[in-house]
């Protein structure tokens, strides 16, 4: 495995926002669909930072296992209220009736949700020496509604659809040389890797609390608990599977 393999699979990973996006007209009229989808999502999310990011073995490392966490949910949290406060704040919104934000400002909060997952694909392709298919899956299947999502607020804010293809390929790049940085950092020095996969699992479970599992909540009703549930069991077969 090298960092060439890294940039395939994260831009593989990222390749479903094309996904979303060209389901973005037909699901137009049911976002109950997206927030089901968006639960599943966040379920398979939740199992990869439990069975992959951070297990219970992580923590024999010692602490600066915990303190990477808590500083990539830190980290996310503090970057996150800046871009809101530029306007990307409804960057996941479905509900296009509200407050238009800022078209950039939204492209730059979807870079913020997606990179650390495509970071954390690239460190744990170093650190295992195959790509992990339950995080692959995971990252794969969430980044559908997210392209649903993003593509709905930013024709909401007045991008072109040409635009939004434009942003999502950006991001798609973007990705795949944020899994090829994780491959590499991880590959040199690897007991530091394991922090890195902390924090990014920090920022991770921290954005499907702040964006995701809300927006999830707000169209797909209580069924998103038990899509949420499905979601997790499934990507946990995966990881146990493996």
């Amino acid at each position: 495995m090298s960092a060439w393999n890294a940039l395939l699979w994260g831009a593989l990973a990222s390749s479903s926002l094309y996904i979303g996006y060209a389901l973005t007209r037909p699901l137009a009229g049911n976002r109950k669909a997206v927030g089901l989808l968006m639960g599943f999502g966040a379920g398979t999310l939740v199992s990869a930072v439990g069975y992959q990011l951070v297990p219970q073995a992580s923590f024999a490392h010692g602490i600066g296992v915990g303190i990477s966490f808590a500083l990539g949910a830190l980290t996310y949290y503090v970057l996150d209220r800046i871009v809101d406060g530029q306007g990307g704040e409804d960057r996941q919104n479905l509900d296009v009736q509200q407050g238009p934000g800022s078209p950039w400002a939204m492209f730059i909060g979807a870079l913020l949700d997606g990179l650390p997952e495509s970071f954390v694909l690239g460190i744990t392709l170093a650190l295992g020496g195959t790509i992990n298919i339950a995080f692959l899956a995971a990252v794969f299947v969430s980044n559908i509604p997210q392209g649903v999502a993003g593509t709905t607020s930013l024709l909401a804010a007045g991008s072109t659809s040409r635009r939004v293809l434009l942003g999502w390929t950006i991001l798609t790049a973007a990705s795949a040389l944020m899994a090829a940085a994780g491959f590499l950092l991880a590959d040199n020095v690897r007991h530091q890797g394991i922090w890195a996969e902390a924090f990014a699992g920090g920022a991770v479970l921290t954005m499907l609390a702040d964006s995701m599992m809300p927006e999830a909540f707000q169209h797909g009703g209580r069924t998103v608990g038990l899509m949420t549930v499905l979601g997790y069991l499934v990507a946990a077969a995966l990881a146990v599977a493996q």
